[in-house]
Parts: structure tokens; C-alpha cells; sequence
């Protein structure tokens, strides 16, 4: 029974490590996305940047919020955030930037204010590839967010890091096997929905 409180309260830690992360990147992801699309200047910037983000591991960001923020899931939090930003702003870039700009003219001369195209005709157009973006940003979080283990913020990671200490494999596949089939379930979700989503073709 402590066992099975044990796993259940580090998956909950562990979603609320992919869950804070994920809806921050979110927030911020999306608009900085279309802004860069939009303007390339601010692209030039953001996407070197993200992109530059990306090459650091994530564990060498987690250690590198610990003095400001210490041993905590605020830590964690910021790191993961700053790992499922770049896949997010990327794929939103791609997504508007990539759209006919006849589409956008001939939605505009029906009459249709900026904000009816962005809302009515180019959201729906870049959905798909924005999903794929997501997709990928909600898989290396749940993969990441093991890592957090190493700087006490809890998780399913603990189990793994446990196992390791005590070479006892029984352990280590405790947290281990939730964490593969939640990075299935969500890969398998995202791609059900990206498909749902995607325009006809003819």
C-alpha cells in the first residue's frame, strides 16, 4: 500500500512537471510564434536563439537554475519550460509562415478584417503543423521531466534514479515503464488529433 502511494504521488508530481512547463510554453510559444512569422527581424532573433537553447542538455539547465531558484519544482519548472519552447515557437513560425499569401489576399477581398483571417483562415491552416510542434514539445517534457529527480523536485524519475543507486532493476522499471507509456499515450493522442484537424486536400 506505501508502495502504490508512493507511485501514485510521484505521477502526479511528474504531471504537474509536464503540465506547468507545457502551458507556459504555450502562452508564451504561440504569440511569440505568430510575431515571428510575422516579422523577419524578430524570427532572425527568437528562432537563433530557441535553436541555440535546444543543443544545451537539459539536465546542465536544470543544475544552472538551482542558484536562483534551489533545490525545488520551481527549478525544474523553468528548466522544462525553457526545453518545450523551442519545438512549440518553431512549428508556429513554420506553420503561418508557410501559409499562401494568396489565401490571405483573397480572404481579404471578401471583406474580412485581419483578426476574421488570423481567426477564420490562417489559424486552422497552420493547426496541424502548430499540433506537431506541441506533439513534440509534450513527449521530450514527460521524458525530460525524470531529470527533475536529480535535483530532489520529485517525479517518476525518483524511482529511476533510485534504481540506479541500488542496481535493483525491479525499481528503476517502476518508473521507467509509466514514463514510456505516457510519452505513448501522448504521442499517440497528439497524432490522432493532428490528423483530425488537418484540412482536406481536395
Amino acid at each position: 500500500m506505501a508502495n502504490g502511494d508512493a507511485l501514485l504521488n510521484a505521477l502526479q508530481q511528474h504531471l504537474w512537471l509536464v503540465a506547468v512547463p507545457l502551458a507556459v510554453g504555450l502562452l508564451l510559444g504561440l504569440p511569440l510564434g505568430l510575431w515571428s512569422a510575422r516579422s523577419p527581424a524578430v524570427s532572425a532573433v527568437l528562432i537563433n536563439g530557441f535553436n541555440a537553447l535546444r543543443v544545451i542538455p537539459s539536465l546542465a539547465i536544470l543544475f544552472l537554475a538551482i542558484p536562483y531558484f534551489g533545490l525545488s519544482f520551481q527549478s525544474a519548472a523553468i528548466a522544462l519550460t525553457l526545453l518545450v519552447m523551442p519545438p512549440i515557437l518553431i512549428s508556429t513560425d513554420v506553420a503561418f509562415r508557410t501559409i499562401d499569401p494568396m489565401i490571405r489576399e483573397a480572404a481579404h477581398g471578401m471583406g474580412m478584417s485581419p483578426v476574421q483571417v488570423l481567426r477564420q483562415v490562417e489559424f486552422p491552416l497552420a493547426l496541424p503543423v502548430i499540433i506537431a510542434g506541441i506533439k513534440t514539445a509534450l513527449v521530450e517534457v514527460i521524458a525530460s521531466a525524470t531529470l527533475a529527480a536529480f535535483i530532489g523536485a520529485g517525479g517518476l524519475g525518483t524511482f529511476i534514479v533510485r534504481g540506479f543507486a541500488l542496481y535493483d532493476n525491479a525499481i528503476l522499471l517502476v518508473g521507467a515503464v509509466p514514463v514510456a507509456l505516457l510519452a505513448l499515450v501522448a504521442e499517440l493522442s497528439m497524432s490522432a488529433l493532428q490528423r483530425s484537424v488537418q484540412p482536406p486536400t481536395s
